[in-house]
């Protein structure tokens, strides 16, 4: 059962990881920026269901390792501080990398805090 619930939860993450990548770069913006905002968002949805204490194995395997796990990316991160970097853009890849860790890992505290 468990690695439906996982599967459940990726059909929804994975496609809305794409999705903010894709309305990133059609406004006009460097896809990492729809990258940045998923690994946040993931981070703090997953701080939130990590902070309810008691959660069900269901909940964390569908929320948790199936959306959170698909909706995140450490792979599209490490993929675009790649690329700034071969861009020779060091200065934003540096602050990118800053901007994830920070952002993300306040996000997942802040939501664990929250739902302490």
């Amino acid at each position: 059962m468990t690695p439906l619930l996982v599967a459940a939860g990726a059909l929804v993450g994975a496609p809305l990881r794409l999705l903010a990548v894709r309305l990133a770069g059609r406004a006009g913006r460097d896809p990492a920026v729809g990258t940045l905002a998923v690994n946040v968002a993931g981070s703090a949805v997953l701080g939130v269901l990590l902070g309810l204490g008691d959660t069900p194995p269901a909940v964390v395997a569908l929320v948790g390792t199936g959306f959170c796990g698909t909706l995140t990316t450490f792979s599209g991160f490490g993929a675009d501080v790649v690329r700034l970097v071969e861009e020779r853009a060091v200065g934003r890849a540096a602050a990118y990398l800053a901007a994830t860790l920070v952002l993300g890992l306040g996000a997942a505290a802040a939501g664990y805090l929250l739902a302490r």
